[in-house]
């Protein structure tokens, strides 16, 4: 059964860990997290940008397929299907389709109708009891051809936001998505330090988990960030596993052309870098 990320995230601030949030393309992607999540007793968040969602024929179809697979692996761990970088519209798409948690990003309008979209939403989505995120100060990167520099957050805008009652914030502190360039400067620990000041016990998420070396995500999760985003890594760990697997012209072998044996590696890869996560962020045996 899917739930709301509200408890889960409200945990790892209290036990100073933070859960991952998987971000899946198809259903391989969804069964390698699901999998190991359950494996190490591991509350999951599965994150669906708006273009996965779009590559997997629609919101409905992912929720559906979410929910039917928890059903027939026998997932007894938290799991939340959680929208990342939504629109205000596609937040409303996600609600209706089923997911339990939804990440809207109004960080390009201006602070007023960003705090007037997100109560609107904050309405929504505790009538329905789900989760709702909201992001102060866009993260650099690209994600889905939204592109962004890699903003510091202001603090108090930070506050006005979590004032409206969101259950998680997505607050810029230098990190972006994909992957790091050469000259990155690192996170901002004093800009996260003041947000987690004027925002108390509301728990932090960061963007871009892919290359940020482990000694400042620890960092970060002591500082109030309870949930991180990962998406990059398991696509390299993906890409590496299947160009392996041709290159050694094992899909020449037998049956290796069978998409089910093609896509094994790259599934298993993947298994392998959501358990050095969750080992890293402190999740495994909190579900």
């Amino acid at each position: 059964m899917l739930v709301s990320a509200t408890e889960m995230l409200k945990k790892a601030v209290a036990g100073k860990y933070a859960v991952g949030q998987f971000n899946i393309n198809n259903l391989e992607w969804t069964k390698s997290i699901l999998a190991t999540a359950q494996e190490n007793n591991s509350p999951v968040i599965l994150g669906v940008s708006a273009g996965a969602g779009k590559y997997m024929t629609g919101f409905k179809t992912v929720s559906a397929m979410v929910q039917a697979m928890i059903e027939d692996m026998k997932i007894t761990v938290p799991v939340a299907l959680h929208l990342d970088h939504g629109t205000y519209e596609q937040c409303f798409d996600c609600i209706e389709a089923g997911f339990s948690s939804v990440m809207f990003d109004g960080s390009h309008y201006p602070i007023a109708e960003n705090i007037e979209k997100t109560t609107e939403l904050v309405r929504v989505t505790r009538e329905k009891g789900l989760s709702l995120e909201a992001e102060v100060g866009s993260i650099g990167g690209e994600e889905d051809g939204v592109i962004g520099a890699g903003e510091v957050a202001d603090p108090k805008e930070c506050k006005m936001i979590a004032d409206l009652g969101v259950d998680f914030l997505a607050a810029g502190i230098g990190n972006i998505h994909g992957k790091y360039p050469e000259n990155w400067k690192g996170l901002d620990f004093d800009a996260l330090a003041a947000i987690k000041e004027l925002t108390g016990d509301l728990p932090l998420v960061l963007h871009g988990g892919t290359g940020i070396p482990a000694e400042m995500i620890q960092k970060a999760i002591s500082l109030g960030v309870a949930k991180i985003n990962v998406n990059t890594e398991c696509q390299l760990y993906f890409q590496a596993a299947t160009r392996k697997y041709i290159e050694a012209g094992k899909d020449l072998e037998g049956k290796g052309f069978d998409p089910r044996k093609l896509l094994a590696p790259g599934c298993e890869a993947i298994k392998e870098i959501v358990k050095e996560k969750m080992e890293l962020f402190g999740s495994v045996n909190k579900a």
